[in-house]
């Protein structure tokens, strides 16, 4: 009789998706301060030290993982999907940062984990660039790799500025900002194609499908950090909010699904969706009630999904072998 696999050997790097969650909120809850007052900063601080202790937790987990399973390690680096999600580390650290920064204002600690995220960022995009050079060898570029996923490595360099411009570092974040609203609209394209070409992606990645809110959300408050025209960050919420109605429309399907870790692509962006909408609204009005709105929603998703991943793993239902998606190619026409 097989030994069943020790847990810790499925904590592959999706793991810190809900890091992103969690520090996305905080950062929301902070800039819904100017509606709804200092109890919204006593909220972001919770949510931010909630997100802190997952990070560390998961790290550690990791890192032992890394040591005790190293195979494991490497088939994550290797697969056309999973590999994407290793972006999930640093940019979990540039959100950290910015959440440490907004709430604690500059300090060494913040400056230590933006620069190494910013770094380590940079890194993964090269990294994840330089396998589409390979075109159509093992571990190139595939159409099984096309998924809203992608958008983490190559485009979350647009989170930089976030705190880079209150840390004192505004040309470098605007160096690596430029980089990934490069790839923004390179990375919609082929995932485009993918979709008339070979379908759609498995169906336990359909929450994936909220990632395309992430890229307009954040450029429009990197934008707003930067002092760009008003005109730009409301045209980024525009295509935001255009994303989160597409994305809405797979809802009753993403519902239906067994909850898994994927369902956590769904909440960074809908916290960086509430967080653009609170920065652009003035302190009343209806745009000031959309954005509390937007961080409600965000707010009640997340409590889900967190009380459905501490469920999960008392159920022993999360940390499991992943289904195996057979990709068939299209009928030849």
């Amino acid at each position: 009789m097989e030994t069943p696999a020790s847990p810790l050997k499925f904590l592959s790097a999706a793991w810190f998706a809900p890091v992103m969650g969690l520090a996305g909120l905080a950062l929301a809850w902070h800039r819904a301060g100017t509606v709804l007052g200092e109890r919204a900063g006593g909220i972001s601080i919770v949510i931010a030290l909630a997100a802190a202790l997952v990070f560390l937790v998961v790290a550690a987990g990791y890192l032992l993982r890394a040591r005790r399973f190293p195979p494991a390690l490497r088939e994550d680096f290797s697969h056309p999907v999973r590999h994407a999600f290793v972006a999930a580390i640093p940019v979990s650290l540039i959100l950290l940062a910015t959440a440490a920064t907004a709430l604690a204002g500059v300090t060494p600690a913040a400056h230590l984990a933006w620069w190494t995220g910013s770094l380590a960022q940079i890194a993964v995009t090269v990294w994840v660039v330089s396998r589409w050079w390979r075109g159509n060898k093992p571990e190139g570029i595939a159409w099984a790799g096309l998924t809203p996923v992608l958008f983490i490595p190559v485009v979350g360099n647009v989170l930089v500025p976030l705190a880079g411009v209150p840390l004192g570092h505004p040309d470098w974040s605007a160096a690596q900002f430029g980089i990934g609203a490069f790839f923004w609209p390179v990375v919609h394209v082929l995932i485009l194609v993918r979709l008339a070409s070979q379908g759609g992606w498995p169906d336990r990645l359909a929450p994936a499908a909220f990632i395309f809110v992430a890229p307009p959300a954040v450029v429009g408050l990197a934008l707003a950090q930067f002092g760009a025209p008003a005109a730009l960050s409301w045209g980024a919420w525009g295509i935001a909010l255009f994303s989160l109605l597409a994305a809405a429309i797979q809802l009753k399907r993403i519902v239906a699904l067994p909850f898994g870790i994927p369902h956590w692509a769904m909440s960074f962006p809908l916290a960086a969706f509430a967080a653009l909408t609170l920065r652009l609204a003035p302190a009343g009005g209806p745009m000031a009630t959309l954005g509390v709105v937007a961080l409600a929603l965000a707010s009640l998703v997340i409590l889900a999904l967190a009380f459905a991943t501490v469920r999960g793993l008392r159920q022993g239902t999360l940390l499991a072998p992943e289904p195996v998606a057979i990709l068939q190619p299209p009928p030849a026409a």
